[in-house]
């Protein structure tokens, strides 16, 4: 069995690992790392390609973590066993679970997303916020969405927040990135209806038709939907707002218009 232990900080491959909490460094190294037992163990269920991986001992608590260890290393994965110094290098924020996974970046193209008779989409436009991006991901993996097409991204995809804040469902709820007039291109070739969430609109949202093949398409807070999605097939639909404030948080919206939608559908 070969020597897989690494002790020291300076190490390349501790440093090359390192340098993924980067975006840029994503993109050139074609990698990215998982942080946390749930994660790796969903992305290693939703197919991603794990390249190799760091455990710390003294961090793996017994059970789950000890088994997804064990699971790497029966997949001929190399786990390179390290101390608490290295690991801290490695690892990304203060939650310290004793394992951080490198895996290969994937792509995420339209044409790979293959949809059911009667889909549910949502579609995500200029969303800048990893946080938010992976929110609306939980939510779309608890709602049961088709899949989600991220458009014209103002995020890294596998930036570490966006894995985190999704629970590890960004390795399991279809994805696609795309630019918005593929997008829209897509969406009319399949036939879905498409439902725009804008503060201007006049149809409530519990107003819309859900059931059938459908797009559920918001903005970001900052910057809302541009012109091509106010075309004359895309339908206008809001959150009514009672408050002082005009809009959610886009994570807040998407949970209620998905629920709403599955609500619909479950009738």
């Amino acid at each position: 069995m070969p020597d897989r232990r690494i002790t020291s900080r300076h190490s390349e491959r501790v440093k090359q690992a390192a340098r993924l909490h980067n975006a840029r460094d994503r993109a050139e190294q074609h990698r990215f790392a998982i942080d946390g037992i749930r994660e790796i163990g969903r992305a290693i269920d939703g197919g991603a390609e794990i390249l190799e991986a760091f455990a710390c001992d003294e961090l793996l608590a017994a059970g789950e973590a000890r088994s997804l260890v064990a699971r790497l290393e029966a997949s001929d994965v190399p786990v390179w066993r390290v101390d608490r110094d290295v690991f801290g290098k490695v690892a990304y924020g203060a939650r310290h679970e004793g394992l951080v996974a490198i895996a290969r970046l994937p792509e995420f193209p339209l044409a790979a997303l293959k949809l059911p008779a009667a889909p549910l989409v949502a579609v995500l436009v200029g969303i800048e916020k990893p946080g938010n991006v992976g929110a609306v991901l939980r939510s779309a993996d608890g709602a049961g969405m088709s899949a989600v097409v991220v458009v014209d991204a103002g995020t890294d995809l596998l930036n570490p927040n966006t894995i985190r804040s999704s629970l590890g469902t960004v390795f399991t709820v279809p994805i696609a990135v795309a630019t918005g007039a593929e997008t829209l291109t897509w969406l009319r070739e399949q036939g879905v209806t498409i439902y725009a969430a804008r503060p201007d609109a006049q149809r409530n949202y519990d107003m819309a038709d859900f059931v059938g093949p459908v797009a559920i398409v918001l903005g970001s807070e900052a910057e809302g939907l541009g012109a091509d999605w106010h075309a004359p097939d895309v339908r206008a639909i809001k959150l009514p707002m009672h408050g002082a404030a005009d809009s959610l948080n886009v994570s807040a919206a998407a949970a209620v218009l998905m629920y709403e939608a599955r609500r619909q559908r479950q009738l």
